[in-house]
């Protein structure tokens, strides 16, 4: 009996490994709107397998979150690492966005989605505390606005997250732009402007 089970065994983590890889893309590039039929066309498994190994999306999403929103955490961690407290509120920052501008599937799990609120509020707990750290030794250092509160950036990065969704398929790097007009509001000094990449827009998306 044994020898018959392991191989099952094996077999089923096989194919759980191919819906989670393929969730993951499908989720990047639609949202978390994709259904599980696009999900297990991607895998190249049968609906059924999805459902056997995830009995509804949200115990899928679930799977997927951990790992995206520790992408987040440890960028985050690496800011802290800096030396210059400003340079990590900047890494951290421009480094969310490219996660984010990767995978529709991100600001979802991140922002206030009905569905996913819950998973929404447990990423931010594990964000905020990192982020107040950056703000205190920012503003420890002197770069950065003494008024300005960790809750803040949380605020600016959840308005450039929703540029950054607006401007995907229309100017997918406009954002980098805006991002800099932010950051020298942001900062405590500065001799002038920063300069700005790209060209403005000249129309709405």
């Amino acid at each position: 009996m044994a020898t018959t089970e392991r191989p099952l065994r094996r077999d089923a983590e096989h194919n759980r490994q191919l819906i989670l890889d393929a969730a993951r893309e499908v989720f990047a590039e639609e949202g978390l709107d994709a259904g599980l039929h696009v999900i297990a066309k991607r895998a190249g498994v049968g609906v059924g397998t999805v459902y056997r190994r995830f009995p509804d999306k949200e115990e899928l999403i679930q799977a997927l979150f951990d790992d995206r929103i520790g992408e987040v955490v440890g960028q985050a961690e690496t800011a802290l690492e800096f030396d210059d407290a400003w340079e990590g509120i900047r890494h951290f920052l421009v480094s969310v966005l490219e996660l984010q501008a990767d995978d529709r599937g991100l600001y979802d799990c991140i922002f206030e989605r009905g569905d996913t609120e819950r998973l929404a509020t447990l990423g931010r707990e594990r964000i905020a505390p990192l982020v107040t750290k950056l703000a205190k030794r920012a503003q420890e250092q002197g770069t950065l606005r003494k008024d300005v509160a960790a809750f803040d950036i949380g605020l600016l990065r959840k308005m450039l997250g929703a540029f950054v969704e607006q401007t995907r398929d229309w100017n997918p790097d406009l954002w980098r732009r805006y991002l800099e007009i932010v950051l020298d509001g942001l900062r405590a000094e500065r001799s002038g402007p920063s300069p700005l990449p790209g060209k403005p827009p000249t129309q709405l998306p």
